[in-house]
């Protein structure tokens, strides 16, 4: 298109066009003009961008070198990294405790809990509410006894909730789905449920595969919650799982398994570390030795390596991050 046309074209049609290019495209286009640079700050542009749907989520991936906060993102659409300054972090800002609906949240960023001890951290962002909360409860090596603790952006504190039950957590990987964060148990076998609404544990005796090795707890879209790990007792005889939870009678019914050639490559050894975490029924893993990420689109049933995907030091936490302008919160 000329120069001249761009030129003529109401602002309305010029953001809504803008508004459906990858975010990160549209920073590199804020050096074209002034009207351009200034186009974050368009409530007309932002309007139109909520109205988006999205380009496809990110993985993020946040280290430090020497005290130094590092971060890159892989964006999935464009199948490159890209560098994001987080120079400005406080040096004791050291764990990234998640990413939910275009926001990042830290440690340490935070006001003081009322129980200063170790927990695990999961963020959820509310879009219609314009606020998040972050979820603060007991880990594998944490003192069970400690009250769940719930930070609530728009009173700025936390809120004390419910003790965890007496459970043994077999992982350290939980999921958030519908108002509800799961964690897998040993002892009683299955998951045990949170109710971010009223603040209350229940125990769901949703059993799962005898020789599961290790899992992970999946959040799909719809109240879809997945499981996904290796079984077999044997090196040789190891595969990769992914079963999806019947709701009504708590069961895990398997949906899918990772193709032996995947599986082959991304782990060569019998005891190679692996993450695995979702959004939007997407699954990736990633292995740290081999340095590479596969993805599974759960809908498409389609199993594909992240092309120019590899991990950054071995320190580094990944996670999935969605870039938005609109999101705000109090």
């Amino acid at each position: 298109m000329e120069d001249n046309i761009w030129a003529r074209l109401p602002e309305d049609l010029l953001n809504e066009i803008l508004a459906r290019l990858p975010p990160f495209m549209v920073f590199r286009l804020r050096s074209v003009c002034k009207r351009w640079n200034s186009i974050l700050q368009d409530q007309s542009f932002l309007k139109f961008h909520s109205k988006v749907p999205s380009h496809g989520p990110c993985l993020l991936t946040y280290w430090k070198n020497s005290q130094t906060p590092q971060c890159s993102v892989f964006s999935l659409p464009l199948k490159q990294w890209l560098r994001i300054p987080f120079t400005f972090l406080p040096v004791w800002a050291f764990l990234l405790v998640g990413s939910s609906g275009g926001l990042v949240c830290f440690s340490g960023t935070l006001p003081s809990m009322h129980y200063n001890q170790q927990r695990q951290f999961l963020m959820v962002v509310d879009c219609k509410d314009r606020s998040f909360k972050v979820i603060a409860t007991s880990d594998i090596y944490s003192d069970r006894s400690l009250p769940t603790e719930v930070y609530d952006s728009k009173l700025n504190k936390w809120l004390l909730h419910e003790t965890m039950p007496a459970v043994n957590l077999c992982s350290l990987k939980m999921a958030f789905c519908e108002s509800r964060l799961y964690l897998e148990t040993l002892s009683p076998l299955g998951l045990i449920m949170y109710h971010l609404d009223s603040g209350h544990w229940e125990h769901v005796p949703a059993r799962f595969h005898w020789s599961l090795l290790d899992g992970y707890l999946v959040a799909g879209t719809q109240k879809r919650l997945f499981l996904v790990g290796r079984i077999g007792l044997h090196s040789t005889l190891q595969s990769m799982k992914i079963w999806e939870q019947d709701h009504t009678k708590l069961v895990w019914i398997e949906v899918s398994r990772m193709p032996p050639r995947y599986f082959r490559a991304l782990f060569r050894l019998s005891a190679e570390r692996f993450e695995c975490f979702g959004q939007h029924n997407l699954i990736c893993f990633t292995s740290w030795n081999q340095g590479k990420g596969l993805l599974y689109d759960v809908d498409k049933k389609v199993w594909s390596w992240i092309a120019g995907f590899a991990l950054q030091p071995y320190n580094s936490q990944v996670c999935f991050y969605e870039p938005r302008f609109d999101t705000s919160v109090f």
